[in-house]
């Protein structure tokens, strides 16, 4: 799929009325995903569990392959592997073990992505969330 035809691209804003979010669980509030070359950049700007300002980036494909993620204290690799259009899971590591697994959806519209995931926190605790994005 080329990058154009990707309705996961451009500028996604978390839309807090709409989402159900773990207490004390980083928020993403922006994600930016575009071309990196012939990868996908992302890049997360959000706040941690004590509201504290953080920012992390990620270069890869959406090939299932774990790539390199910077300015994360919670991982150090993300895989994501587009199941089709629309769709794609996602894989957070730290030191080579799972700690968050889900799924992201755009809507059919292209205006909206859900993005739900489990796992674990820092402090060993399960969780979940559902984040609900606005296209920008």
């Amino acid at each position: 799929m080329c990058f154009a035809a990707n309705p996961n691209m451009g500028t996604w804003k978390l839309n807090e009325a709409k989402s159900k979010l773990s207490p004390g669980m980083p928020k993403n509030l922006t994600v930016v995903y575009e071309a990196a070359g012939d990868s996908i950049k992302g890049t997360i700007d959000g706040v941690d569990g004590q509201g504290k300002p953080t920012h992390n980036e990620w270069i890869g494909k959406f090939d299932g392959k774990d790539y390199p993620v910077t300015g994360d204290s919670m991982s150090d690799t993300r895989a994501i592997k587009q199941i089709d259009d629309h769709t794609y899971e996602l894989t957070v590591k730290k030191n080579g073990k799972a700690t968050m697994t889900g799924r992201a959806a755009v809507s059919a519209d292209g205006k909206s992505r859900t993005v739900t995931v489990s796992g674990t926190d820092m402090a060993g605790k399960k969780v979940t969330s559902t984040a609900v994005y606005d296209k920008q």
